[in-house]
């Protein structure tokens, strides 16, 4: 895959929304090209895959987030918006682990960093974000995490 692929295609991904008339998807196809735009600027460098991702990643975070608050407060038209905006930028991620997949990787980490306490959850996160991090769902992790070092208590 060419470096920088990921904003290629989103850029691709504009002009055919556009086209086509598609007016949400071309808005949002545009926040996240700038969003990558500004990181580059920022980093004075061109972006590879990777960082694309979790740009991308955070984008589709702070969407659920609002979506949450949305729904909460009884404004379903603007949940279902952010709801509509996931699903268009998850079109742009690379396949994501499943969560078997996920819980192998923690088994694996705490077998390895002879973790058995909950106090151990910053290493065993710390060694498995090198390794995940924009393959997986970080927040699915530190459960899975959580979970498997407080239940050998």
């Amino acid at each position: 895959m060419a470096e920088n692929s990921i904003k290629i295609v989103i850029q691709e991904a504009i002009k055919v929304s556009m086209k086509s008339g598609e007016k949400e998807k071309t808005i949002t196809l545009r926040m996240a090209i700038h969003e990558i735009q500004t990181a580059e600027k920022i980093n004075t460098t061109t972006l590879n895959d990777s960082d694309t991702g979790l740009i991308i990643q955070s984008m589709i975070k702070q969407r659920k987030e609002s979506m949450s608050q949305f729904l909460s407060a009884g404004r379903d038209e603007l949940a279902q918006k952010e709801g509509r905006e996931i699903i268009i930028l998850s079109e742009f991620l690379p396949a994501q682990l499943s969560e078997e997949k996920i819980n192998l990787a923690v088994k694996e980490a705490v077998e390895n960093l002879n973790a058995d306490t909950p106090q151990d959850i910053g290493k065993v996160m710390g060694s498995l974000k090198t390794s995940l991090q924009g393959k997986a769902d970080m927040s699915l992790v530190s459960k899975i995490v959580k979970e498997s070092l407080t239940k050998k208590i």
